[in-house]
């Protein structure tokens, strides 16, 4: 039993991961998924599960986040709340602060620290008090707590106060990014239409997209966004992708057209006819895939969270010893001093700054990409992409247009030229391949489906049939082979060999031209340090070395069946002895197996099949190669930024760290340490959230 609830007002990632964490321990619970982008926890519990969930995941979000709301709908929401009671609160802490900061010493001076310290923190000292009464003592509610009850313990008063409010402008400031980072993303529920215009002989009728069946008329009137996937029947206009691909330029739609759903029809009024339902339309997909994208984590937030969950306790140990041993063996070192540095360290100890802005870096980077019409299923493999450093490509439908035409067509004697293209039409007619589909087009004839008495698709292969009692093989010169005719191998492009009757017909020349950026998309891999580039295709030998001669690859692997670009890949993975992954780019359903096996698949989107979109694990939403650059440079710079905060974090940490075991830092170098290195690795993160133009990516 799958159940979602919506976690109002959840700002934190450590906390996201606290009540997971906890969810997944409930009896009857199988699996808990906190969805950081969507403020929403999804449990698939067992059936007829006894108890309240709903009051069960309210308790524990209670105890985390007295804050979240838990609810069974989200609230739609233009902005952020800033004039809430706890930020209120906070703000008048501050001005208590600074007021307090100016006055002569005396009563009224401590009172206002007091004050302001309480409307600052009593919100996590609270916390605290509820995570000891779980066992959950060591986190950076108990660290902030200890440490600043203790500096008004021994009268350093300005100093307790300082660490709360500095820590609460580091939550507050963590809230804002994470709400930017969040609408970027959710944002894209905006290109999903929610109402269509049915076309049903001379009237229009106004539906939900979700009634929309295959084969309805739609009619799309300017400035509105197409519904569903379709095929434009009537109209002609520009179309607004950016939303999809990440292309500012619009696109022309005309007759005959496949347009995708959530583009924005700018100018001529479209009738488009329903190809797919609203469920398994582009948009659907897009959405459905970054949403569920958090749920991957990258090892580096595993091991950042499995890390905090331990140098917490042996930071407490630590500070513990050196409040006590000095002073207990030396008679001149007074306990208030010791003291001191130990509350210095405790503060400085707290891991926020890791176990913020790391999830936040990768949760960025996948809204970001999206928006440049990059889809990234999860952080593990934003990971992974920036590991790359060998990509293996499919030819046909990616690195080549898959727009199949027959170039030329030879005969052998008794045969003719139009007897050779008539059977091979029809022969082909029964199937869906590009290159068959080139056959039937360049035939001008009607394709008589009577006269077809058996018909065989052999993949990878061609076509084996029986027309008006003739025996016709159409396909590569395997084909022809296995039935015992020989011929030699001469066709200047893709041939389709033809044979009627066991003998030798002729050759029908097919021709498949390279994407128009194929080639600066190979450069731009080299460009950026990927050491092998690999094609992998079905097609002739000299065929593949054409193609990949013109492309600048030089390891080209041809004549290869589906279930051997599989076995391929896998040799070319076995020959990998570098930490680096192999990534496949592919398109077609033929692709998804390859997909599925290399350490990182990415699918060619726009036109790509469901099977490889499904299999894949990241998405690009055109079918341009010169995408998978874009992709790489954006996991790159994901991770860069990640380990930029790593590096602050610990950097600063440890120094600091090290001066106030020795006495020479207080409380406000702490409080910066933390409270300071976790506001500016916050920002940092920020970057990941941006999209940059493809000039400014590829310059990286």
């Amino acid at each position: 039993m799958r159940t979602e609830f919506y976690l109002e007002g959840l700002a934190c990632t450590n906390c996201a991961t606290k009540i997971q964490q906890a969810a997944e321990k409930l009896d009857g619970v199988s699996e808990a998924i906190v969805d950081f982008s969507k403020s929403k926890i999804i449990v698939e519990a067992e059936p007829g599960r006894n108890g309240n969930l709903k009051s069960e995941i309210e308790e524990i979000v209670a105890a985390i986040e007295p804050h979240v709301v838990v609810g069974e709908k989200p609230q739609q929401k233009e902005k952020p709340e800033i004039l809430t009671g706890r930020n209120i609160a906070f703000g008048l802490g501050l001005i208590g602060f600074f007021i307090a900061l100016f006055l002569p010493e005396g009563t009224m001076k401590i009172s206002l620290f007091i004050i302001s310290y309480l409307l600052a923190g009593f919100e996590i000292i609270q916390q605290a008090w509820f995570n000891i009464r779980q066992g959950q003592i060591f986190d950076e509610h108990f660290l902030m707590s200890v440490a600043t009850l203790g500096a008004i313990a021994i009268g350093e008063y300005p100093e307790a106060a300082a660490v709360m409010l500095f820590y609460r402008t580091g939550e507050f400031l963590q809230s804002l990014a994470v709400d930017r980072s969040r609408r970027s993303i959710s944002a894209l529920i905006a290109i999903r239409p929610e109402i269509a215009h049915r076309k049903h002989g001379d009237e229009i009728q106004d539906i939900a997209v979700e009634d929309v069946q295959i084969g309805d008329l739609l009619v799309v009137q300017p400035g509105e966004r197409i519904p569903v996937d379709g095929v434009v029947v009537n109209g002609f206009s520009s179309l607004d992708t950016s939303a999809l691909t990440g292309e500012s330029v619009p696109r022309a739609a005309v007759e005959g057209d496949t347009v995708l759903a959530g583009c924005i029809n700018l100018n001529g009024l479209l009738t488009i006819q329903a190809a797919k339902p609203a469920s398994e339309s582009a948009v659907s997909r897009i959405l459905d895939l970054v949403e569920n994208a958090t749920a991957n984590k990258a090892p580096t937030e595993d091991f950042i969270t499995s890390f905090a969950r331990y140098y917490t306790p042996v930071v407490v140990g630590i500070a513990l010893l050196i409040a006590v041993i000095p002073p207990i063996v030396s008679s001149q070192a007074l306990f208030s001093d010791w003291l001191y540095r130990a509350l210095v360290f405790l503060v400085i100890s707290c891991p926020c700054a890791l176990v913020v802005s790391i999830p936040l870096g990768f949760f960025g980077g996948i809204g970001g990409a999206s928006r440049q019409g990059v889809l990234v299923k999860g952080s593990n493999y934003l990971q992974a992409l920036h590991e790359v450093d060998t990509v293996v490509f499919d030819k046909t439908g990616t690195l080549t247009s898959g727009s199949f035409v027959v170039h030329e067509i030879k005969s052998v004697d008794p045969f003719t030229e139009e007897t050779i293209l008539e059977l091979a039409a029809h022969a082909e007619s029964v199937s869906n391949h590009p290159i068959a589909r080139s056959v039937v087009d360049a035939y001008e004839g009607v394709i008589d489906k009577g006269a077809i008495e058996t018909f065989q698709e052999l993949t990878g292969l061609g076509i084996e049939a029986h027309i008006r009692g003739h025996h016709i093989l159409a396909g590569n010169t395997r084909l022809l082979e296995k039935h015992g005719i020989h011929v030699r191998d001469e066709a200047q492009g893709t041939g389709v060999y033809v044979a009627i009757d066991n003998q030798y017909a002729g050759l029908i020349t097919i021709v498949d031209h390279p994407k128009a950026d194929a080639s600066q998309a190979i450069q731009g891999l080299k460009e950026l340090g990927i050491k092998n580039i690999i094609m992998l295709t079905g097609d002739t030998e000299q065929t593949a070395k054409t193609i990949g001669d013109q492309l600048g690859i030089d390891d080209v692997r041809a004549e290869l069946l589906p279930h051997d670009k599989v076995t391929e890949l896998e040799t070319i993975m076995a020959a990998h002895h570098t930490k680096g992954k192999v990534a496949f780019v592919g398109d077609g359903i033929n692709d998804a197996p390859a997909l599925a096996r290399a350490d990182v698949g990415i699918a060619m989107g726009a036109l790509g099949s469901d099977a490889a979109i499904e299999t894949a694990d990241v998405v690009l939403m055109t079918d341009e190669p010169g995408r998978v650059v874009d992709a790489v440079v954006i996991a790159r710079r994901t991770n860069r930024i990640v380990w930029q905060n790593i590096a602050l974090a610990l950097g600063v940490k440890l120094a600091v760290l090290v001066l106030g075991a020795l006495g020479m830092a207080t409380l406000w170098e702490a409080v910066f340490a933390d409270v300071g290195v976790t506001i500016l690795a916050v920002l940092n993160s920020v970057r990941t959230i941006t999209p940059q133009t493809k000039t400014s990516i590829r310059s990286l």
